[in-house]
């Protein structure tokens, strides 16, 4: 009989082995080890050394391996696989049988197990989750972000949460929490804060999504190495764990503490491979015997002579050294050969500073537009002191040869632009997708599409007539970016520069799935464990980048509509294994199209932004404006002090955001203080600076009008013909029956289809002699709200769904506690109104059928509703019909309203005038608007959106950023119908016989069954045939309606010649700086198109002309 039996958990980052007794279950032996993805060589120490330090080895031991990386391992040792959530629910009931649930986070993978005990003493029921797409919250991340933040590995351990402050950071994906407190730093806020911060996201992330609604009871147990290591990652757990069971009701036991019910047990780290030991303890005892590591030892020697590969591969990038020699000769941009100066020469220029998320680049331009100097370096986490840097880099390849700088103008971009404008008091600072464009522009004639990939940002520019007509960035991931590929590249021993040469030895590479990049690290160790050579991976990481960047982030699989002509820049286009990956993939994608892809490298690909950035300032300069920049000399002496804490916090509103001052001087500089604020309020420095400020906003506001905010706010009074008749004073019985009504409290949650339809409900209830203050509408949608309610979802729909969860929650645990509701109203709109002549005016099913998930979660475990003492009704309802709507309703609420049917029909009528003069108020508003700017010869944006785009927890501000930049906003539940408009619009085009009225979609879209989605396709023709209006598409990340239409009103506006600009990812993450990015192009482009509105000529020849003088 074998005494001993050892469990090993191979997985993404580390390996962990445990030999016990097989009798008296003693651990005799343990280890933890970071495998740097040589997982075959730290199993094989592992083993030798199991061997050597115990009596473990063939005959005298059984093995059982579990992990991600493990199942390639198992018949070549003897051992028998476990699966790893089977391993460690085995360990979890053995050694912590009061466990309710656990939580492990690995190196790559988080899980929350749910484990229900059969009261009849049956085996234990288990509901696990696990991430499948995305690997942000695991320990890589934080790894990762330690690691930049200069905190050593062993000092992890050190790290708290309680009592630190904490900062918004994204969960959802790793490479944009890496973001996020890469800015935060370059604020100067604390590592010991950003990293509490990013364990307040993970945990947070974890909980909504992992958690499918369950409540974690007492006890919960966290296992895995970041749990087992970081205390702050523990109290993080404690903290929202505990808040969960306050907001639940679940009791503790008398004398507990959270902290002991939520806790990291001893060897929390090692319970994989302890629950691979527990499985081996029921199997038959001929199984797992250990064979001993000499075949992984031959294994291991065969992988070192490059022998003994398993699994199959494709071709690699070039087949030959002569296929990579004609792609060079190609495609390799020329080596950049600085002028040469003489002693005493004058370099006359334009400086462009490009700020990156992860690096500095500038430029020294001529008058001419030659490129003088240019000069890289990677961030060092202050763009300040990035900028002085780099600055120095310059200047010192002109001045090394005896020649100096005249500064005509200089010029800022990328996303510390703003700052380091007012730092060195450049002329302009310049949004990035607009500097790329120029650069291209200057350089290459009429692209079609530029494709800018930088460390952490992925942008596609969309070009027509020399105009960016659609952008895409990554707002919801960053998988296919180059950080990730220099990463990789070095943790193979290889700098980010000899990557191509290294990739292009390959002449076969493993198959990477395109996704999310820290899962492409575990795939990169399971080839390891195949054999397969450093070089053969890293052609296939390349291999997959134009996977992520078209099909994964982009999702445009059909390249050859955007254009032929494509542009590669951005500092990843450095790397030539890039670029073929890119090329072979874009050529690949134009077969059988009938058409050829032209693709350019830039000249200067890593330093385009700075280019383009450059130009700008020199068209100020030629057009007579004198530079502000403050000089060499002066930024070489500029001195400055970061402030960030509670003093800095702002006092102008009731949010008391924290601010970054910034307090600038030097020798000769008079002393000057930046302010860094969430908005322009916080940027004053006193109240008198704040009211000058906000008089500008307010002027701007009055001067173009923002119907998409005033219909969202208007939607929710009550309306004039809510009012219930007066009752006789000899009718003793209706009497009491209006008084009991009029004490009914109804909640509403003030989310998706209330947004055009509250207006109904509210004069429905209201004549039905509900009081106006007894109907309850839930709180505007905030982060707030969002953070507290969503925990209880089971699925993962799109945003605007997930919302009725936290809105429900909002009524029942802040509106009814406040004071008692008697029912919660969430009906099911299934069928909606609809001015428009088409097949069928279903509305969404995903949030259609909302209300009914939104009942699921909350009765999941226990009846909430019944439990707090309200009803919960979500009838299915249809909107198009008055009559309908009454049966439908009566049904529902006679029972609790006691309604008489005829009163129930007068109170649907009274609901739907009350929502006909909502609308026709909003389209009076619509129609002034609209004469003004065609009096006034203006430009007008129409957010081609969903009535619950109107939610300013869902549009994030973008409305509201597009009026503060001179534009009036409307949308397209506000456009009007006036008879003269529509036939000015439409008239030829219905006397053609095209159409037959004006609000006919037959001639471009047939399949007109969703009512919301032919709306947009209406309004979209609408934008498109008037001269002074623009189309902005606003839709949500998972939108399964508005996706077949997005083709489709593209081609509208194309058509019509005007620009169209589209927001088609709008999630709970508000990334702000990708949002500003996106508005601040809108608005660049929006303002040459203005000039062609005043009759100049085109924005296309505009712009164009700008290139040319520069050429």
């Amino acid at each position: 009989m074998t005494r001993l039996i050892a469990g090993i958990d191979v997985g993404s980052t580390t390996v962990k082995a445990v030999v016990a007794d097989a009798e008296t279950d003693e651990i005799l032996w343990k280890d933890y080890r970071r495998h740097e993805t040589r997982q075959l060589d730290t199993l094989l120490d592992f083993l030798e050394r199991m061997e050597r330090e115990t009596d473990f080895g063939p005959g005298n031991g059984r093995v059982f391996l579990t992990g991600s990386g493990a199942s390639i391992f198992t018949e070549l040792i003897g051992a028998k696989f476990v699966q790893e959530v089977l391993a460690a629910s085995l360990a979890v009931e053995r050694r912590c049988p009061e466990a309710s649930s656990y939580v492990e986070i690995g190196g790559q993978d988080a899980k929350i197990v749910i484990m229900r005990r059969d009261p009849g003493g049956g085996p234990v029921k288990k509901f696990p989750s696990m991430n499948d797409k995305c690997a942000g919250g695991t320990g890589s991340v934080i790894d990762k972000i330690s690691k930049k933040l200069g905190i050593p590995l062993e000092d992890l351990s050190r790290l708290r949460y309680d009592g630190l402050r904490l900062h918004p950071v994204a969960g959802k994906c790793g490479v944009f929490a890496e973001t996020d407190i890469n800015g935060l730093q370059k604020q100067g806020i604390p590592a010991e804060e950003l990293m509490a911060s990013l364990f307040e996201a993970f945990v947070v992330q974890n909980l909504q999504v992992l958690a499918r609604g369950h409540t974690l009871l007492p006890q919960v147990v966290l296992l895995g190495g970041p749990n087992a290591f970081i205390p702050g990652m523990r109290e993080a757990w404690v903290h929202n764990i505990t808040l969960m069971w306050r907001e639940r009701g679940v009791r503790i036991p008398e004398g507990s503490r959270p902290g002991d019910l939520i806790r990291a047990p001893q060897d929390a780290e090692y319970y994989g491979a302890l629950g691979a030991i527990e499985f081996g303890r029921d199997e038959e005892a001929e199984v797992g015997h250990y064979l001993g590591s000499g075949k992984l030892r031959d294994l291991h020697a065969e992988r070192s002579r490059g022998e003994g590969r398993s699994g199959t591969g494709i071709p690699a990038l070039a087949r030959s050294e002569e296929e990579v020699a004609s792609f060079l000769a190609a495609y390799a941009p020329p080596p950049f050969v600085p002028p040469k100066f003489s002693p005493g020469d004058i370099a006359r220029g334009f400086i462009g500073i490009d700020g990156g998320s992860t690096s500095t680049k500038a430029v020294l331009l001529s008058p001419g537009g030659e490129v003088l100097a240019r000069a890289y370096q990677l961030s060092k986490g202050n763009p300040i002191q990035d900028t002085v840097e780099i600055l120095e880099k310059l200047r010192g390849q002109v001045e090394s040869q005896g020649a100096r700088i005249e500064v005509l103008g200089a010029a800022t971009t990328g996303y510390a632009k703003d700052t380091l404008r007012d730092v060195i008091r450049a002329d302009v600072a310049l949004v990035e997708t607009v500097a790329h464009t120029k650069s291209a522009l200057h350089y290459y004639d009429v692209p079609d599409v530029i494709v800018d990939v930088g460390g952490q940002d992925i942008k596609l520019m969309v070009l027509k007539d020399g105009r960016v007509k659609d952008f895409k960035l990554n707002t919801q991931c960053s998988a296919g970016n180059g950080y990730f590929l220099q990463a990789i590249s070095e943790g193979f021993g290889y700098r980010v520069e000899q990557f191509a040469e290294v990739a292009f030895t390959a002449r076969e590479m493993p198959v990477f799935p395109y996704g999310c990049a820290v899962f492409l690290q575990s795939d990169i160790a399971s080839f390891q464990g195949q054999g397969w050579k450093p070089n053969e991976i890293l052609a296939g990481l390349a291999a997959v980048l134009p996977k992520n960047v078209w099909l994964y982030i982009a999702k445009v699989p059909n390249l050859a509509e955007l254009g032929t002509r494509f542009i590669l820049q951005g500092g990843t286009q450095n790397n030539l294994a890039a670029v073929k990956a890119q090329i072979d993939f874009i050529q690949q994608r134009f077969r059988g199209t009938g058409k050829t892809p032209e693709i350019t490298v830039h000249k200067h690909a890593g330093e385009a932004g700075a280019i383009g950035t450059a130009f700008e300032a020199m068209t100020l300069w030629r057009q007579g404006r004198a530079t502000t920049f403050i000089g060499l000399d002066a930024v070489r002496r500029i001195e400055y002090r970061t402030t960030v804490g509670e003093e800095t916090r702002c006092p102008f509103c009731k949010n008391h955001c924290l601010r970054t001052f910034i307090d600038i001087g030097g020798q000769g500089e008079a002393p000057r203080r930046l302010i860094i604020a969430p908005c322009e309020k916080g940027a004053a420095e006193d109240l008198g600076a704040m009211k000058a400020i906000q008089a500008e906003l307010d002027a701007a506001r009055d001067t173009n009008p923002n119907l998409v905010e005033y219909a969202g706010r208007e939607v929710w009074k009550m309306p004039a013909s809510g009012q219930a008749r007066p009752v006789p004073a000899w009718n003793l019985r209706r009497k009491s029956v209006m008084e009991r009504r009029g004490r009914f409290r109804v909640g509403i949650p003030r989310v998706l289809g209330m947004y055009a339809y509250a207006p109904l409900f509210s004069a429905y209830f209201g004549s039905l002699g509900v009081a106006a203050e007894n109907i309850v509408y839930s709180d505007v949608t905030s982060e707030e709200m969002f953070r507290a309610g969503s925990k209880r979802g089971s699925i993962d729909p799109c945003y605007p769904s997930k919302l009725g969860l936290a809105h429900v929650h909002n009524l029942l645990f802040e509106k009814h506690r406040k004071k008692a509701l008697d029912c919660i109203f969430f009906p099911m709109l299934d069928i909606l109104r609809t001015p428009l002549s088409i097949r069928a005016a279903n509305a969404c099913p995903t949030t259609a059928l909302t209300p009914e998930v939104v009942r699921a979660a909350f009765t999941k475990e226990t009846d909430l509703f019944a439990e707090n003492g309200l009803r919960y009704i979500n009838p299915l309802l249809d909107m198009a019909k008055p009559q309908l709507l009454a049966r439908q309703l009566y049904a529902e609420l006679h029972p609790l309203l006691g309604l008489a049917r005829k009163e129930n029909l007068e109170a649907v009528y009274a609901g739907y005038a009350a929502l006909e003069e909502y609308e026709a108020n909003l389209q009076r508003r619509a129609r002034d608007i609209i004469d003004r700017l065609e009096k006034e010869g203006r430009i007008g944006i129409v957010l081609l959106g969903r009535p619950y785009h109107h939610d300013p927890g869902i549009h994030h501000g973008i409305p509201e950023e597009l009026q503060r930049r001179g534009y009036p906003v409307l949308s397209q539940s506000t456009l009007p119908m006036d008879g003269d408009l529509l036939d000015r619009l439409f008239g030829d085009e219905v006397a053609a016989g095209v159409i037959e009225h004006p609000l006919d979609i037959s001639d471009v879209w047939k399949h007109s069954y969703s009512a919301n989605s032919a709306h947009k396709v209406w309004a979209a023709k609408f934008t498109a045939r008037h001269p002074n209006l623009i189309a902005v598409e606003m839709s949500n990340f998972k939108c399964g309606h508005d996706a077949p239409i997005y083709a489709t009103i593209e081609r509208i506006i194309e058509m019509s010649g005007t620009p169209f600009f589209a927001f088609k990812d709008i999630d709970e993450n508000r990334p702000t700086g990708s949002i500003r990015l996106r508005v601040e192009t809108i608005d660049y482009f929006l303002k040459r198109y203005g000039k062609e509105l005043e009759g100049e000529t085109s924005a296309g020849e505009i712009e164009r002309e700008a290139v040319l003088e520069m050429r």
